[in-house]
This record gives structure tokens, sequence and C-alpha cells, in this order.
């Protein structure tokens, strides 16, 4: 079973960054796709980033210039870096596991809590 929890979300001006959280209890956590979503109200939930085991990373086309995503095996723990913030990324940002590599929200059996980020103007 794989429980997770984000930290790190707050307010921010445009322009200005945060760095989101997500601690992993798992065991064998480095077999796990570790991927961040976000949804903003009255929105979907949209994929915003994800990694394999290694470094290999997956961005949304509209993240990848601004966002970095990485991962810490040794602590299990993910990370979400993100720059250049923008009003539009205002949302709860949640982390997810999976067992292969994905975007689809549908195929990440675990979840974290959510942590709201909001950008001001």
């Amino acid at each position: 079973q794989v429980q997770l929890g984000e930290s790190g979300g707050g307010l921010v001006q445009a322009g200005g960054s945060l760095r989101l959280s997500c601690a992993a209890s798992a065991r064998a956590f480095t077999n796990y796709f570790m991927g961040w979503f976000r949804q903003a109200p009255g929105k979907e939930r949209e994929f915003v980033a994800g990694i394999w085991r290694g470094d290999a990373s997956y961005y949304a086309d509209s993240m990848k210039d601004r966002f970095d995503i990485s991962r810490d095996n040794a602590k299990n723990m993910v990370y979400l870096q993100m720059n250049s913030l923008k009003p539009e990324d205002t949302a709860v940002y949640y982390c997810a596991a999976s067992p292969h590599a994905t975007t689809r929200a549908t195929e990440f059996f675990a979840w974290g809590q959510g942590t709201q980020v909001t950008v001001s103007s």
C-alpha cells in the first residue's frame, strides 16, 4: 500500500516560485512512476509532470519550460519546482503513484490529499 502526502503549497505572487514536496510511504518506491496533477475549481484534473525511477521525466507541454520534477529515491520523496508562476497555475496540486509511466489520472492508484497553490496577479 502506498500513502502519499504533499506539502509546500501556499500563496505566491505572479512570477514567483514554489517547491512542492511529496512524501511516499511505500515499499519498493522505485517501482512506481510518480506524477503531479492539478485541479482548478470547475476544471478536470490535469497532468503536470511525472518521473520514473531514474531521471526519465515527462511534462505537460504548457509547463515543461517552467516546472521541474525530481525524486530522491533514498528518501522516498518527489518534488515539483515551479517557477514563473502565473495566476492560471492556481489549483490544488496532487501527488500520485502508478505502476507504469502514464499521463492518465485513471492509471494512478494512489493519491495524496493535495496542497493548494494560489498565484495572485
